[in-house]
């Protein structure tokens, strides 16, 4: 998030309060097997630690500062700290099942959808969740993801606007994809948005909310 420190609790709330339609996070495994909020594996560019979230324990990570005094948060903390949908991005393929088991045990199925760049992580919630909605994430890509998409049971593709093309919406509209452009922080990303008739964006900043619906 570009106004908080990203995934905080601080910046899920500030979100929530913007009047975004979907908030995204990230999510990594602790060493100790705990679902944890944070988009690098590494800790060092947005906390004051160093080293790698899996060779971590909760209670490690828990003494770090995240950013305006904030602690890295779990999963299930923002769960209970924000109403809105959220859209929880598989960073680590290995939390796959531990978030299938929230998935179940707190039946989330209407409330999130699932996110990853990795086939094998949506493969393995959409197999042990049935009925859980999932977008694969692509950065570099072709047509081919529209393909790799279907393989994998995802509903939705969330790609990088800067490589976005008519030819691969057109493929992905005829597969009875969605489609959701990231990351849209210009005026420039929204004209594109609009210009293909995408079916949502993703964003840093929710002030761009007053120009359309996105996600943050």
């Amino acid at each position: 998030m570009g106004v908080e420190p990203e995934n905080t609790l601080r910046s899920f709330v500030a979100a929530q309060a913007a009047g975004l339609d979907v908030i995204e996070l990230d999510l990594h495994l602790s060493k100790d097997g705990t679902l944890v909020v944070m988009h690098d594996a590494d800790v060092g560019r947005t906390t004051d630690g160093t080293g790698l979230i899996a060779e971590k324990t909760l209670a490690e990570l828990r003494e770090l500062d995240a950013g305006k005094g904030e602690r890295v948060p779990v999963f299930e903390e923002v769960l209970d700290a924000v109403r809105a949908p959220l859209q929880a991005e598989i960073k680590d393929v290995a939390a796959a099942r531990a978030l299938a088991d929230v998935l179940r045990a707190r039946d989330l199925v209407g409330r999130v959808e699932v996110l990853s760049f990795h086939d094998e992580a949506i493969a393995e919630v959409t197999r042990l969740v049935p009925g859980v909605r999932t977008a694969l994430v692509a950065s570099r890509y072709g047509p081919e993801v529209v393909r790799r998409a279907t393989a994998v049971g995802a509903t939705t593709l969330v790609l990088n606007i800067r490589r976005l093309t008519l030819e691969t919406v057109e493929h992905a509209r005829a597969a009875g994809l969605r489609i959701i452009g990231w990351v849209v922080n210009t005026q420039d990303d929204l004209r594109l948005v609009r210009a293909l008739q995408l079916d949502g964006a993703t964003t840093d900043y929710p002030d761009i909310k007053r120009t359309g619906r996105f996600t943050a």
